[in-house]
């Protein structure tokens, strides 16, 4: 009995801790930021996972673009160096004749050294402001920026995550995570941000690239042809001496000569040659971009501003878009829901007067009356009477008078008031009581 109660009461307690993992409830970890380490509130049971997965972990600055994590295309920018180098140096270079080959050399030579030298340079500096610099230590962690504190990470030249005081023109870089003086870019090839400490090294590698990738194709390419033109003038060195055949050809000399075929050589000097076109493409395109920044006095940064508020500047320029003309607003409408006939007879009920004896007058109604009545539709209807006068003049044509309502005149001895008749435009006529009756009168005793 003991044991059998025992193992129930281990089982409950088996049963609870498995409740409460699959609750997903657990404490938070420690963390640096104030959102964090400010007491959790009671968790909800349709959210599972700690609080503290909520936290971005902090993150350290990066000191220049030897940092890790190293870029992809710095990797590549380092390969196709080194394999030009090898190539030219090792393969083509030697095989130009005496008077050129140490022009080549020389000129090639010293082209690729500068751009070593610089290319390395403009990694390995740093370009932080000089705030940071002093003050900033890259082993400790860096806090993640609070968009509901602070709406810009810097605010009048001072950096909320550098903690300082900043120059003009710096700007923080969100990859190195610091404030770089007088930013223009983050170079992914160098793996480092291209500020006013190192501009000068990256525009000179960019240079420095260009004109050693034209040089190497002019090598290769003369190679290329003179193979078939005349090979003799490519197999001038003393170690051709020894080799049998023109199908032999020796590459690295003259330290490590080794013996290649001539499909391998040409196959190799026209993935040289497309490979370098390429790359040359590309850096003419990067260099004559920063020709024309340094022209205009402006930073890569301060063009891409400027890019992306210019269609925010054209809109306004030309201005909120042109309304539909009438017609098309007239057609978009649509019908009216109690359209009126405007060709259609005028009946004894219409907006006329008549004559007692002679029958309603008929004609059809003027536009204007007929807009105005469209516009007012079902909102006033008129009570036009069959017993209403119509004015007749010799020679002329029954005249009818559009309005929209007439006061009905009372009896004699009832009320002296009088009448008002509205036109269409809402304007009122005070038309006298003895001058209607005067004006029939005399029309009816015309022959």
């Amino acid at each position: 009995m003991f044991l059998g109660a025992a193992f129930r009461r281990f089982g409950l307690s088996l049963k609870r801790l498995s409740e409460e993992n699959s609750s997903g409830v657990s404490k938070p970890s420690s963390c640096v930021h104030e959102e964090c380490t400010a007491p959790a509130p009671a968790p909800a049971p349709q959210i599972s996972g700690s609080r503290s997965e909520l936290c971005a972990p902090p993150l350290h600055s990066r000191i220049n673009g030897w940092s890790l994590p190293l870029h992809g295309f710095q990797l590549l920018a380092w390969l196709v160096y080194s394999f030009m180098a090898v190539v030219g140096f090792g393969i083509y270079l030697p095989l130009l004749p005496a008077p050129w080959s140490f022009a080549a050399y020389a000129l090639i030579g010293a082209v690729f050294v500068l751009h070593l030298v610089t290319h390395v340079a403009a990694v390995t500096i740093d370009p932080a402001d000089l705030s940071v610099r002093r003050r900033k230590d890259y082993s400790s962690p860096m806090p993640v920026f609070d968009n509901t504190k602070h709406q810009h990470v810097i605010h009048n030249l001072h950096c909320t995550l550098c903690e300082v005081d900043v120059a003009p023109k710096a700007k923080h870089c969100s990859t190195c995570n610091k404030c770089i003086a007088d930013f223009d870019h983050h170079c992914k090839w160098l793996n480092n941000c291209v500020g006013g400490r190192n501009y000068w090294f990256f525009f000179i590698t960019v240079s420095s690239a260009v004109i050693g990738m034209f040089l190497l194709i002019l090598v290769v390419l003369f190679v290329f042809i003179e193979h078939y033109v005349n090979p003799a003038v490519l197999r001038t060195a003393p170690q051709f001496q020894t080799v049998k055949g023109n199908g032999t050809w020796l590459v690295f000399l003259p330290a490590a000569p080794l013996e290649t075929g001539s499909i391998g050589l040409l196959a190799l000097a026209f993935i040289t040659v497309l490979l370098a076109l390429a790359a040359l493409l590309l850096l003419c395109h990067l260099l004559c971009f920063h020709i024309h920044l340094l022209s205009q006095g402006i930073s890569t940064y301060e063009y891409i501003v400027r890019k992306r508020q210019s269609p925010n500047l054209k809109e306004k320029e030309q201005g909120p878009p042109a309304l539909p003309s009438n017609g098309a607003t007239t057609q978009s409408l649509g019908p009216l829901e109690s359209p009126v006939n405007c060709d259609a007879p005028l009946s004894s009920r219409s907006c006329t007067f008549k004559l007692e004896d002679r029958g309603p007058t008929s004609g059809g109604l003027p536009e204007p009356v007929c807009a105005e009545m469209e516009e007012v539709n079902a909102e006033r209807r008129l009570d036009y009477s069959s017993e209403s006068p119509a004015l007749m003049i010799p020679g002329e044509p029954v005249m009818s008078l559009p309005v929209h309502g007439i006061e009905k005149p009372q009896a004699p001895g009832r009320s002296s008031m009088k009448p008002i008749i509205q036109d269409p435009l809402g304007s009122s006529i005070m038309v006298h009581q003895q001058l209607m009756t005067d004006a029939q009168t005399q029309l009816l005793g015309m022959p």
